[in-house]
């Protein structure tokens, strides 16, 4: 059994270390503040905890690809405002500033096989993108696919690297579930999301209305499919936490409580009028 006490240990003072190469001072009065997926690095800490590694060498496999992820978030939150030329400029160049860090860590070691590993895995995450963004989608199924790649395709790449790759369903489905779980809270809170725009003009193709110009039915509509695929990745969640092995209880934990967030679905958009 692992000890939890020692994975928070771990997981603690390679966050501090991430946190300190990426809240550049300059950077953070320009752009907003890089956001530091907290569960990819505790599933990262979690993966090579059970080989045969150092602290040394978790720590900077670790940071590596945190900083590689973050590069990859930040350029996806470029802002698209045309107003703000500066602030998307800088937020380019902070998304290449990580991606430089993350390349200089590994030159450092001379790993040239972990940065080939991760090199796919950001390949396949901006293949996935361009057809998420440019809306080059065949259907509901390859739109989930293409998000649930995005969100897993740097620590799959890396648990194959380690010939861990039992790993893989687990998190991909978990990682899926996180970025749907934000997503519909996003078109809750603001009726603006990637995933429901994408799904609309999957569903509602021809229909050039806006997210907020569906009708109660439609908006119900493209929620009950988020839903869908909510429960089902769910299942195969619920199902891994049973049978995946080395489950340490500090992931297992964060686990069943964004499960818990999952609230079933119910007819919240009404016809007006």
């Amino acid at each position: 059994m692992i000890r939890v006490q020692d994975i928070r240990q771990k997981y603690a003072i390679i966050k501090e270390q991430v946190e300190k190469r990426v809240y550049n001072s300059y950077l953070l009065e320009h752009i907003e503040t890089p956001i530091i997926d907290e569960d990819k690095l505790l599933i990262l800490v979690s993966i090579m905890e059970r080989l045969e590694l150092s602290f040394k060498e978790v720590q900077n496999y670790a940071l590596s690809t945190m900083l590689i992820q973050i590069a990859l978030d930040t350029h996806e939150h470029i802002s698209n405002s045309s107003s703000d030329e500066k602030n998307r400029q800088l937020t380019v160049l902070a998304g290449d500033y990580f991606s430089g860090l993350y390349y200089k860590l590994l030159a450092d070691s001379e790993d040239v096989s972990m940065i080939k590993s991760l090199s796919k895995g950001v390949k396949e995450v901006n293949e996935n993108k361009i057809l998420l963004y440019q809306s080059e989608l065949e259907g509901i199924e390859t739109l989930m696919t293409s998000m649930k790649r995005i969100e897993s395709s740097i620590l799959t790449k890396l648990s194959d690297f380690f010939k861990v790759d039992l790993w893989n369903d687990f998190l991909a489905h978990f990682l899926l579930f996180k970025r749907l779980l934000n997503e519909k809270k996003l078109y809750f809170q603001l009726e603006n999301s990637v995933l429901f725009e994408s799904l609309k003009k999957i569903i509602f193709s021809g229909n050039e209305s806006k997210l907020e110009e569906l009708t109660g039915a439609q908006r119900n509509q493209l929620v009950q499919i988020c839903d869908h695929y909510l429960v089902e990745s769910k299942n195969v969640i619920e199902k891994g936490l049973n049978q995946l092995p080395f489950l340490n209880d500090l992931l297992e934990n964060r686990i069943n409580s964004l499960l818990n967030q999952y609230q079933p679905f119910a007819k919240t958009f009404v016809e007006e009028g």
